[in-house]
């Protein structure tokens, strides 16, 4: 794998990672959001996580890659989601303020601290801002796998890249009722 250039990797990270990162954190608490409050032990396939797995994992997850380039350490432990926070809504709530907090400091970061090696669980060691990036797909492919559960579970499934059938649907009752 061909590094990046201090210089390199805060151009990819201004330029790029971070307005990615911004626009699908909007996307991932609206689909954390959406999941209701019942039937959270619902999964499609018994080798698959329950919904509030899903929810929890990418909550937490996401949280932790930004905290990884932030830090400069990869840390299993951190961040923790408080025990008592278990409703989606809560959690998503719970996401977004730790995104928040954690986009920031990554917004900050130097050249320097963005190329630093990283060692992801004895596994691999890749630069900070390589893992901005699995960060992004990470959650993609867990949100992903979440929007699928939301119809059988009772929800709708918010517009992801674009309207979906669902946000399509509401948006032309919203209009039918502002004419009624």
């Amino acid at each position: 794998m061909s590094e990046l250039t201090a210089e390199q990797a805060y151009m990819l990270v201004q330029s790029v990672l971070l307005g990615t990162l911004k626009n699908e954190s909007r996307t991932t608490k609206s689909v954390l959001a959406a999941v209701p409050n019942t039937n959270l032990d619902y999964r499609p396939d018994s080798c698959g996580k329950t919904a509030i797995e899903l929810v929890r994992h990418i909550a937490v997850s996401e949280n932790r890659f930004l905290e990884c380039v932030a830090s400069g350490i990869y840390n299993m432990a951190s961040p923790a989601l408080p025990d008592n926070i278990t409703a989606p809504a809560d959690i998503a709530t719970w996401y977004e303020q730790n995104f928040a907090r954690n986009f920031e400091a990554v917004s900050k970061l130097s050249s320097e601290q963005l190329i630093k090696m990283v060692d992801f669980r004895g596994m691999f060691q890749r630069p900070a801002y390589f893992f901005l990036q699995l960060c992004v797909v990470h959650s993609v492919h867990h949100r992903g796998q979440l929007s699928t559960y939301l119809r059988p579970m009772g929800s709708t499934v918010p517009a992801i890249y674009g309207e979906s059938y669902d946000s399509a649907a509401a948006k032309k009752a919203a209009a039918a009722q502002a004419q009624a």
